[in-house]
């Protein structure tokens, strides 16, 4: 019975030293973890230090701004009129539903606009004037495909009239207020036209550049000059919002560059069939 006794003893007491080392086990801290989470903690502490130190903001000191500016004076200055800007649209009174748009060309040229009123036949004498500038780039246009047989012109205005197409449809903006219509204007009678935008000012765009990259300089002043009196005459007859011209101008320089692009990738693709 003693020895009996004495084995449960033992086992019990056995029991009790497994039971508080697990105990001890469940409490104490897992070191191996622990360090390496300190590790990666110090490892990604360093990989930041590293990245801001090697950024050029870092490096760059007083006399390096000051070249920026003078290096670089149109995107500084463009820089600033974006935070001068951010600061008009966020400051603005939007213009309300019931009230015509407001456009600052159409303030610029209201004494314009005015005059063309009380002179109809001077209106229609300058929308002639217009068509014929219209017929001049649609001339030249073609003649650099068909004789001297380049066909980028072409191809960008092609681009050019889908895509005001399509936009053109997509947003249908109402005709301004004060429109001076004209049987004399291209395209020639009183048509509906897409507002947005502009194809007379875009074509005229295609035209110089490519007079440009065959040093048409004398051409190229031409028609510039006469697409700058073309848009005073869109926006003194109300016939485009100031919006329009202005991306008219962009949208023929874009699909120049689209159309150059088209032809580079088919002469590759020519050249690589060939080899």
């Amino acid at each position: 019975m003693n020895g009996t006794a004495k084995t449960t003893s033992h086992l019990n007491g056995n029991n009790q030293s497994t039971a508080t080392n697990s105990n001890l086990i469940r409490k104490r801290p897992i070191t191996g973890n622990h360090h390496s989470e300190e590790s990666n903690n110090k490892i990604n502490m360093t990989v930041k230090k590293s990245i801001l130190s090697d950024a050029y903001l870092m490096s760059c000191s007083v006399k390096d701004v000051l070249d920026l500016f003078r290096y670089h004076p149109i995107p500084c200055i463009f820089g600033l009129a974006l935070v001068f800007f951010m600061g008009v649209e966020y400051t603005l009174f939007m213009i309300p539903p019931t009230s015509p748009p407001f456009d600052l060309g159409f303030v610029i040229t209201e004494p314009l606009h005015q005059m063309l009123i009380t002179q109809p036949l001077l209106n229609t004498i300058f929308a002639a004037l217009n068509t014929v500038f219209v017929l001049m780039q649609t001339t030249y246009i073609l003649w650099t495909w068909l004789v001297e047989g380049r066909p980028r012109s072409t191809i960008a205005t092609v681009f050019m009239f889908t895509c005001r197409g399509i936009l053109g449809y997509c947003t249908q903006l109402p005709l301004p207020q004060g429109f001076l219509g004209s049987g004399a204007d291209f395209p020639v009678g009183n048509v509906s036209f897409f507002l947005f935008f502009s194809g007379h000012v875009a074509g005229s765009v295609i035209a110089s550049i490519d007079m440009r990259r065959m040093k048409r300089w004398e051409m190229a002043w031409m028609f510039d000059a006469l697409n700058v009196l073309q848009v005073v005459r869109l926006l003194v007859t109300r016939g485009h919002y100031t919006i329009d011209l202005a991306v008219g101008v962009g949208a023929g320089m874009l699909f120049d560059s689209l159309a150059g692009k088209y032809e580079e990738s088919k002469i590759k693709k020519v050249t690589h069939n060939k080899g």
